[in-house]
Formats: structure tokens, sequence, C-alpha cells
């Protein structure tokens, strides 16, 4: 029985031709990206801002608008009212009212029987109350989690290769999470924490990713002495591609029937990862390795430089 192969053997694609406009498009989403979250802004959940959080499941589709006319008819400030994975299914998010953990459960009282009065067949799936303190030292934690973690990962290529290969990856790692931040910004899905969760695998994912292709690139460094960089970063970008198309592939598929299967509570980690997955698997390939060829990396660019003859002699005459 023949094994089936995603990739042939022996494939030779010139990956390295495209690198300036692989660059140039990672470089232009890269800033777009920035520019939505500085704009849109992110669509912070309940973790991170503070307040209520309901979510309500209807038998049918409802009017957003009326629904939003009749909540904020209760006096408890600016409601966000949104679809949560499908139509039927809504998200009602307040802010936290003055007067603590007691008239927030009041308010949340309130919003459940305007909502039961209107439509009887609702159904309330989760109530969730934060307070301002702790969805501030959450955002603090989970945006010190992911700086830390990028920066511990660059420090460990620094050593593990060397520093031209650090830049690559906490490059390749930065595109990686601001285009994740990007796809939020654009589509206003609830940022929680699970999302900071999803980012923090993709950034070990994408870590992963890019130490298989370096690790390659260093024993193709050693092995292809008179190789020009190029051509010997197209070998080790395709000695690798099979690994690196069969991971991707299987994890997308899971992710897939995640994404029309699986539980609304968990669509916002699963979409993250999806995102996240399918543009580390380009950034590997067209950021980690062209920016070596950016910094100069080439065959001799790691071994130790031979003494002068003078300086060679000078400290043979000294042992003596």
């Amino acid at each position: 029985m023949r094994l089936l192969k995603l990739v042939p053997d022996n494939t030779n694609i010139d990956f390295m031709r495209w690198r300036t406009v692989g660059l140039v498009l990672s470089l232009l989403i890269t800033i777009a990206s920035i520019g939505l979250v500085a704009t849109r802004g992110l669509n912070l959940g309940v973790d991170f801002v503070g307040g209520q959080m309901l979510r309500v499941s209807f038998s049918e589709p409802v009017e957003i608008d009326t629904l939003r006319d009749r909540i904020e008819a209760l006096n408890h400030g600016d409601a966000t009212i949104q679809e949560f994975g499908g139509p039927q299914t809504i998200s009602i998010r307040l802010p936290l009212p003055e007067g603590g953990e007691a008239a927030a459960n009041a308010a949340a009282e309130q919003v459940k029987d305007v909502v039961s009065k209107e439509y009887p067949s609702a159904r309330f799936d989760a109530v969730e109350t934060v307070s301002g303190k702790v969805s501030g030292e959450l955002f603090r934690s989970g945006a010190l989690a992911i700086g830390l973690a990028m920066l511990g990962i660059a420090i460990y290529i620094w050593f593990r290769f060397e520093w031209q290969f650090g830049v690559g990856a906490l490059t390749t790692l930065f595109h990686d999470v601001v285009v994740t931040l990007g796809f939020f910004a654009l589509t206003q899905l609830e940022f929680n924490l699970n999302v900071v969760a999803a980012i923090l695998t993709i950034v070990g994912y994408s870590l992963n990713d890019t130490v298989v292709i370096y690790d390659r690139i260093r024993e193709n460094l050693r092995k292809y002495r008179k190789m020009e960089t190029v051509p010997m970063l197209n070998v080790s970008l395709n000695e690798t591609l099979s690994r690196t198309v069969v991971t991707s592939l299987s994890i997308m598929l899971a992710l897939a029937m995640l994404l029309i299967f699986g539980p609304d509570v968990i669509f916002g980690l699963t979409i993250a990862i999806f995102i996240g997955i399918f543009v580390g698997t380009y950034s590997s390939i067209y950021i980690s390795s062209p920016i070596l060829v950016a910094l100069k990396v080439g065959p001799d660019s790691f071994i130790a430089k031979a003494a002068p003859v003078g300086e060679q002699a000078g400290s043979r005459n000294e042992g003596y």
C-alpha cells in the first residue's frame, strides 16, 4: 500500500525568487494591522475591561437594534450587543455599574427580565461579572506574558544559533502576533483571555516551525560551503517543506472542524489559532529566511577568522 505524499520527494521550488515581494507584502499587512488596532481598537471582552457579559440564545434571529433599545432603556450605560457565532446567539455586554457586585447582579436580573418578557423562548447560557481592578490586572498580565514569551524566544534563538537568527525569529513572531491582532480589530470579534492563550500558542507554533527551518539552514551552511546563500536557503526550505505542509494542514484541518462544529465559547480561540497557523507558516518561509539574506548570512559568516601570521608567530614565541 503506497503512502500518501502531500509533497513530492526532491521538490525544487524557488521560494527565494519572491522574497522581496513577500517581505513587502508582509510589511504592508503589518502596517495595516497596526493601523487597524490603533484606529478601530480591539473589542475587549469583560475579562479586560470589566463589566457584565450575558450570552443569550434565541429560537430565531432577532433584530439587534430593537434588543439594544430595550436594554438601553434600563439606563445601565452603553450596551455592546452583537452576534456570538451565529444570528441566534447574542452577546450582551454592559459596563460595570457603581455599587459593586450587588449592583451588578441587580442590573443583570433587570436585563434578563426585559429579554424574557420580549422573547419568552430566550435562554441565558452565561452571565459573567468582572471587576475593573481584576480586568486591569488581567490585561497587564496578558500583555506581559506575550511580551516576555517573545523576548525569551529571541534570546533562546540567539544562543541556539547566532544573533542574525534571533533577529529573524523575533521579527517573524512580531509579524504573526500583529497580523492576528489586526484580524481581531478588523472583524471586531471579542478579544478575551482565550485569545491571549491562542496568541501564546501561535508564538510557540511559529517558533517551532522557524527553529526546524533554521536548524536545516545551519546544517546546510556547513555542508555547502561553496554554495551561494540564496540557493542554499531554497535547498533548506525544500528539504523541510514536507514537514511544514503536513504539520500545518493537519492542525488547520482539526481547527476547521472546530470552527464548523465546535461550541461558540471557543470560537475566538479557534479562529485565532487558525489564522495564526496560516500566517505563521507563510512567515516561516517568506520572513525568517529572507531576513538572513538581508543580514548578509553566508557559508563563511560563522567561521572564526585566522589570526595574521605575525600574531600567530608572536603567540608561539610567548609560549617559550
